[in-house]
C-alpha cells in the first residue's frame, strides 16, 4: 500500500506588490544604520532572489482564510466528500495574524478553524497544526503517509499556509522576500505502483537553531517590544548548500532510483540563486549538470510564502500555469525544502 495525491488546490491573493513598492524604503543594517548601495537596491535584490513581485493577503484575510480557500479547491479537484477526511494537517509558522496587529492567534488551531470554515461535522476528522519551518508542508505529507500506512487513516488533507507580510520588519531589506499564500493536497491509500517512494527528514539544532528567529526591528524606535521574522542569510545559504543536496541524494538511494529518472524537482521557493546552487550541488554529486527544465520556479511572481511555496507550485503546474512545465503519468518528482529549525526534508513521488 502507498499514498497518492488525488487532488490539489491553491490560493494566491490578488494583491500584487511589485518591487517598485520598496524603491523609496529606507532599509537599515543590524546596527540601525542606513544601507547604501552604488546601484538601485531593487535591481540588486532581483538579481539575487529572482523576485519581481509577491502577493499579500487582503486586509480582511488571515492565514486560515487562505488555507480554507485552497482546501475547498483541493476537495473540489479531488471530487470527494469532505466528511471522508480522516486528518486535516495544516503547516504554518505564525498562526493567524490580523492586518495591523502584532499578536499571533493560534487558539483554536488553524486546522480546527479550517475544518469549521469547511463545515465538516465528522468528529473523527482529526485537525492539527504542524510547525516545522518552511519544510512544514513536506513534513505533513510524510506524516500523512505514516497515518495511512499504519492503518490510522485512509484519506488526509495537507495544507501549507502563511501570511509572512504580517511579521516582517519594514526596515529590514529581507522583508522584500516574503509573501502570502496557501496550497493544499488530498492524499489517500492506493495499491497503484505510484505515490510516495521515499523520504528523508532531519533537524539540525545544535549550532543552527537560531539561523531563523524572531527579533526586534533594526529601527530601535519602531514599535519597541514587537518582534519580526529575522534570518542569518549567509549561514542559511551555506547550511542549505551543505545539507539539502545530501538529503535529496538519500531519497534517490532509498527509492533505488537513477538520477536520470527524476523529471522535476520542486524545491522550496526561498531564493532563486540559492535554489539554483542547491540543484547544481545535487547534480554535482553525480558528476552531472542539471537539465535545463528540471526546476520549475514560481518565486518570480509569488515570492517566498514559506510552507505554501511547494504546494502552490505543485498545483500551478497541475493547472498548466507554469510556462514550460507539466506533469505526465509515471513522472518521478523530487520534493525538497529547508527552513527554520533548522529543518530539511525531501521525498520522491511517482505520478
Amino acid at each position: 500500500m502507498n499514498i497518492k495525491i488525488i487532488g490539489s488546490g491553491s490560493y494566491l491573493p490578488d494583491n500584487k506588490i511589485n518591487n517598485a513598492n520598496f524603491e523609496d524604503r529606507i532599509f537599515l543594517d543590524e546596527a540601525g544604520e542606513p544601507i547604501k548601495y552604488p546601484e538601485s537596491i531593487i535591481g540588486k535584490f532581483k538579481d539575487i532572489t529572482g523576485i519581481e513581485e509577491r502577493r499579500y493577503a487582503n486586509n480582511d484575510q488571515v492565514a486560515s482564510d487562505l488555507a480554507s480557500i485552497a482546501a475547498e479547491r483541493a476537495i473540489t479537484n479531488a471530487d470527494i466528500d469532505q466528511e471522508t477526511l480522516d486528518y486535516i494537517i495544516v503547516a504554518h509558522n505564525y498562526g493567524d495574524v490580523p492586518y495591523g496587529k502584532v499578536q499571533s492567534d493560534t487558539v483554536p488551531s488553524l486546522a480546527t478553524r479550517v475544518k469549521k470554515k469547511l463545515g465538516i461535522r465528522n468528529p473523527h476528522c482529526i485537525a492539527y497544526d504542524l510547525l516545522f519551518g518552511c519544510p512544514g508542508w513536506n513534513e505533513g505529507v510524510i506524516q500523512a503517509n505514516a497515518f495511512i500506512k499504519s492503518g490510522m487513516a485512509k484519506r488526509c488533507m495537507v495544507i501549507g499556509t502563511e501570511t509572512l507580510s504580517r511579521v516582517v520588519d519594514p526596515y529590514d531589506r529581507d522583508s522584500m522576500i516574503y509573501a502570502d499564500g496557501a496550497g493544499a493536497v488530498i492524499v489517500e491509500a492506493t495499491t497503484e505502483e505510484a505515490g510516495l517512494l521515499s523520504f528523508e527528514s532531519a533537524t539540525y539544532a545544535f549550532d543552527e537553531a537560531d539561523y531563523l528567529y524572531f527579533g526586534g526591528s533594526f529601527n530601535s524606535q519602531h514599535e519597541e517590544g514587537t518582534r519580526y521574522i529575522k534570518m542569518k542569510g549567509r549561514k542559511i545559504y551555506e547550511f542549505a548548500l551543505s545539507k539539502v543536496p545530501l538529503a535529496m541524494q538519500v531519497c534517490i538511494e532509498k527509492a533505488n532510483l537513477d538520477i536520470n529518472a527524476i523529471k522535476k524537482i520542486l524545491i522550496h521557493q526561498a531564493n532563486e540563486k540559492m535554489d539554483e546552487a542547491i540543484i547544481s550541488r545535487f547534480y554535482g554529486l553525480y558528476h552531472m549538470q542539471p537539465p535545463e527544465d528540471i526546476m520549475p520556479m514560481s518565486i518570480h511572481k509569488f515570492g517566498n510564502s514559506s510552507v505554501a511555496t511547494i504546494p502552490t507550485l505543485y498545483d500551478l503546474i497541475r493547472q498548466g500555469k507554469i510556462e514550460g512545465h507539466s506533469f505526465n503519468k509515471n513522472d518521478i518528482i523530487l520534493f525538497a525544502s529547508v527552513g527554520a529549525g533548522m529543518n530539511i526534508n525531501a521525498f520522491t513521488y511517482r505520478l
